[in-house]
């Protein structure tokens, strides 16, 4: 928070926002040729966050699916193999294709008595339902050479522009607070937004890691939420 009493020139031209009847506005990019926002008391800066979480209708899973055996080429089957249980028990618990990229091949051991090993990779991912949620961790779980690496909770279509707008209009309310309680302190009576610069929007997918098969259903509803948070910096000007 920073406190300065001085007389402020604002032409807004980064951002404006107006709060009507009908929700927020934005104003950005448009020059205004009226008269200068002038503030003659104390101009005060603040920065401003809020977060929440939104529900999730849908996960993003991760799987790696791996294969050996003494040659290149019986490692491969094998992995061929097990990507066609993949495909069969997985594939349908999915939402839309599953994506495989192209596997990877190494070899480890060879030193001394030990036989040199041949090794085959890839990973099988994909977006699976809320109802379709624990099935697929009991499937891909008692596939052989498949691991479990995560499953990403994804935002509901239109959570996100609903918390937005939510988080917006919640850090605009903390901000005036602010505003109001600094200049009843200050002994002055007039509070005026000045300007809004917003510094973004940051949603984050919250993933699950399993290393071992649960004892127990998976809940979806127990799964961690996506959260989403928003910045602004605000100027007010007190009188």
């Amino acid at each position: 928070m920073l406190i300065s009493p001085v007389r402020w020139l604002c032409s807004p031209l980064l951002l404006g926002w107006l709060v009507g009847t009908n929700g927020l506005i934005a104003l950005a990019g448009r020059s205004v040729h009226a008269a200068e926002l002038r503030c003659d008391g104390t101009l005060l800066q603040l920065s401003v966050s809020e977060s929440g979480e939104m529900r999730s209708d849908r996960f993003r899973f991760s799987l790696v699916v791996s294969a050996e055996a003494g040659t290149a080429s019986a490692a491969m089957d094998q992995l061929n193999q097990r990507l066609a249980s993949v495909r069969s028990r997985v594939g349908p618990l999915s939402l839309g294709d599953l994506k495989i990229p192209a596997p990877r091949s190494y070899s480890t051991g060879g030193s001394g008595a030990k036989p040199r090993h041949q090794h085959a990779t890839t990973s099988v991912s994909g977006e699976v339902g809320r109802s379709n949620y624990d099935a697929l961790i009991q499937a891909a779980a008692r596939l052989p050479g498949v691991a479990l690496r995560g499953m990403t909770s994804l935002a509901e279509d239109g959570g996100k522009k609903t918390l937005e707008d939510e988080l917006l209009r919640s850090a605009l309310r903390q901000g005036e607070h602010q505003a109001k309680t600094t200049a009843n302190a200050l002994g002055l009576n007039q509070v005026r937004l000045m300007r809004i610069d917003q510094r973004g929007v940051r949603a984050v997918n919250s993933t699950v890691k399993y290393s071992r098969l649960p004892s127990q259903k998976f809940d979806p509803g127990e799964a961690p939420k996506p959260r989403q948070s928003i910045t602004l910096n605000l100027d007010y000007c007190l009188f």
